[in-house]
């Protein structure tokens, strides 16, 4: 039974690759790069080395991403280096063997181009992300940035990736609007994963009230390595106790603690609430918030 389980969970794992590859590659090759724009991450330096050498994009997507994967295996999370491997893999022989050979570039509009080709590849990334794994590039540099300095928001250490790519588009293209539509793709691409996943930075709150608590929070705890607290909590109705699980996740793991609620209990009550900021162990350390706590006290 656990063979049969893992089969289904890796065939599930890269379908959601090969669909997420599939769509990124749409955007990138149909819409984004006719019309000379660099978005940002590792793919928006690919672009920009393909203006100026003529090299795959995917190719040079893949070749980017090698020294960043291997600073992930090394200084950080080894199981997720090495299923972002697997992802980066498939985007660069999707983009390369089975997109920009086949499927004809759009030559229309570069707003509706910077529009279509953010929201594609937006897509393409939330499904990318709901199976686990990351596309490398900027999530990953971002990571590294943020274990150099510990109090870097991710949300910062991402844009401030994007807009050192987006700056060099303009020297490269040679022309300020490069970089103003690769903003709009840019911004296109993080609404359609908000869209998608319910969020991509800030943090996801949820109070699950069920008979199989202990269950769902030992799986939360060992699964996405995330605390739990549990309260007492009494019934308005039935006037028995009981006990809440509370737990804070990033908001690309909503998902995934979706779905381990239904696995364990379908018709467990559930709250999700949206936070604005989440400091603390497995988040952000504020020292700030630290010292008005220690004040206070």
């Amino acid at each position: 039974m656990r063979a049969d389980k893992g089969i289904k969970k890796w065939g599930k794992d890269l379908a959601y690759d090969l669909m997420g590859a599939f769509l990124q590659a749409l955007g990138v090759w149909c819409f984004i790069e006719p019309c000379m724009i660099a978005p940002g991450g590792a793919s928006g330096i690919a672009l920009l080395i393909n203006h100026l050498s003529g090299f795959p994009v995917g190719t040079l997507t893949l070749l980017i991403n090698i020294p960043l994967l291997l600073g992930a295996y090394v200084l950080l999370d080894k199981k997720m280096a090495l299923k972002t491997v697997r992802t980066v893999v498939l985007m660069s022989l999707v983009l390369d063997g089975a997109v920009s050979p086949w499927i004809p570039q759009y030559a229309g509009d570069r707003l509706i181009s910077s529009v279509f080709g953010g929201i594609l590849a937006g897509a393409g990334m939330a499904l990318i992300f709901m199976e686990g794994s990351t596309t490398g590039g900027g999530d990953i540099l971002a990571k590294l940035l943020q274990k150099r300095y510990p109090y870097m928001h991710t949300g910062y250490a991402i844009m401030l990736i994007d807009v050192v790519v987006i700056g060099a588009s303009v020297l490269v293209f040679r022309e300020l609007e490069s970089a103003l539509y690769g903003i709009i793709s840019m911004v296109c691409t993080t609404q359609a994963i908000d869209a998608i996943l319910y969020g991509m930075n800030k943090g996801t709150m949820v109070m699950i009230h069920s008979p199989k608590n202990h269950e769902i929070a030992e799986m939360i705890m060992d699964r996405l390595d995330r605390g739990t607290t549990f309260f007492k909590s009494v019934g308005g109705y039935s006037q028995k106790d009981s006990e809440t699980l509370m737990c804070v996740v990033d908001r690309k793991q909503f998902y995934l603690v979706k779905e381990m609620i239904d696995s364990c209990d379908p018709g467990a009550f559930v709250i999700v609430s949206e936070t604005k900021e989440v400091y603390g162990e497995g988040f952000l350390d504020d020292p700030r918030w630290k010292e008005e706590g220690a004040s206070q006290m």
